[in-house]
């Protein structure tokens, strides 16, 4: 990745909200550069919150702004494409704010208020190469650069010593951190990952291989609990798949196909997810056994599992987030040809049929009601080869950033071979290695999560 100058964002407006949770709330809009490379391009429009302790001292506070200047805590968010949710609703704000800090939500580019992506804001661009050229412009390693900004523009008035941030990450946001970490490391006062080691040096086709493997055993988990299941999904894909991929529709006017709802393994991953699953096959078994079709509320809690139409940003660049000078050409699609588990053609064979997971597919661009506006772009950027460098391996080996990370030894994500080889490489990264946890450690499991990845900073083992 180029080392591009970075200039300060332009603030454009603070307002400042008190809410409950005993927290002040400032809700911040920036603009950057849409390409840092060319800053004729245009700009961007992004959007933070911030959240402090609110406090009422019995004494009068010290005026002196300096003395208010708390470090800096940015999170950054998992996917690609989901926004952050206000401070108030994650369990862990208000630890972090007992640590000292100040925290940064930022909703990354294209997603939440940063000029999000969708089919509309898209058409607004031009022609298909168009939009898929502008969507380049959305991977970590712009991320990373608008971090820099805004760090610039919030800390103008903080002493050199001071001017540092920390930050923490979750999933694919610690896969940024450790783009931020090889390219801009002079910012970074110190980093904190959750499931978030990303594979450097590794490209989609061996990432999804090894992720089908995975999905693998969340399946025999899934139906070594709920065994009744295994004739139910074959039914319920049976009704699917009678009259065509454009039968049953979803309320959003999606079409409901065998391939579609194979996707919700994509909760396999998390706590209860398992759980999730078997209510929405025990929901749509149990339309089938009564109607002899699927009913509102089934379709609803289907659809409303699978958002892939409320952040495209997912769908359009799940795949290129893991390439670096090759084009993934549907890493997934092709990958799956190796596992017939999942082949929902043949549904009179013995054994279940597996659901999928964290993949993406090209005919999603047409089962989806908002992707399918998207196929064109789609498609362009799965044959497209030029995707700068993510990493900087030789930068990770020397590192001098102090590097945290939680790392689940079952996260059906992030693969923890990987994860842990990239653990290697970035010189002084400590981890916290479990089996007790899933990839949403942070929310389900915070207290512990939080607990041991702060100890790695805070405690000595010698």
């Amino acid at each position: 990745m180029a080392k591009i100058p970075i200039p300060i964002a332009k603030i454009l407006e603070q307002r400042t909200h008190s809410v409950p949770g005993k927290l002040r709330v400032t809700e911040h809009f920036f603009e950057v550069p849409r390409d840092y490379g060319k800053p004729e391009a245009g700009t961007l429009r992004l959007f933070a919150r911030s959240a402090k302790k609110a406090e009422k001292p019995a004494a009068p506070e010290d005026d002196d702004p300096k003395k208010k200047q708390l470090p800096w805590m940015v999170y950054l968010q998992g996917g690609p494409g989901f926004e952050c949710r206000p401070p108030q609703n994650y369990s862990w704000t208000n630890y972090v704010l007992d640590k000292g800090y100040q925290l940064l939500l930022l909703d990354q580019r294209g997603t939440g208020l940063s000029t999000p992506i969708s089919a509309s804001s898209l058409g607004l661009r031009g022609d298909d190469s168009v939009q898929a050229t502008y969507l380049k412009s959305f991977r970590a390693d712009n991320i990373v650069r608008d971090c820099e900004a805004i760090r610039q523009a919030l800390t103008a008035d903080y002493p050199e010593q001071k001017r540092k941030w920390s930050v923490m990450g979750q999933s694919f946001g610690g896969f940024c951190i450790t783009t931020y970490l090889s390219f801009f490391p002079e910012g970074l006062r110190e980093a904190f990952l959750f499931g978030g080691l990303p594979p450097v040096g590794h490209g989609p086709d061996e990432v999804y291989t090894r992720l089908y493997q995975r999905v693998q055993k969340r399946n025999k988990a899934y139906y070594e609990k709920y065994p009744e299941d295994v004739d139910r999904v074959k039914r319920i894909l049976r009704l699917l798949q009678r009259f065509g991929n454009n039968t049953v529709r979803t309320p959003g006017e999606g079409s409901l196909t065998a391939r579609r709802f194979q996707q919700l393994g994509i909760e396999f991953g998390f706590h209860s997810g398992i759980d999730s699953v078997h209510e929405i096959v025990l929901r749509a078994a149990n339309d089938l056994e009564i109607f002899g079709h699927l009913t509102r509320p089934s379709l609803s809690q289907i659809e409303k599992a699978l958002q892939f139409d409320d952040n495209a940003i997912y769908a359009l660049l799940h795949e290129p987030i893991y390439c670096e000078g090759i084009a993934p050409r549907w890493s997934a699609h092709r990958m799956r040809e190796k596992f017939p588990e999942f082949d929902a053609g043949n549904l009179d064979q013995e054994g279940p049929v597996y659901f999928t997971g964290e993949m993406v597919y090209s005919w999603m661009f047409e089962d989806f009601a908002e992707l399918r506006k998207l196929a064109g772009p789609a498609e362009l950027i799965a044959k497209d080869s030029e995707w700068p460098a993510l990493y900087d391996a030789e930068q990770l080996e020397k590192n001098e950033v102090p590097v945290y990370a939680a790392v689940y030894l079952d996260d059906m994500y992030v693969d923890f071979e990987l994860s842990q080889a990239t653990a290697s490489t970035i010189k002084g990264c400590k981890t916290f290695v479990t089996n007790m946890v899933y990839h949403d450690g942070i929310r389900s499991k915070m207290d512990n999560v939080m607990k041991n990845v702060f100890t790695l900073r805070d405690d000595t083992i010698d």
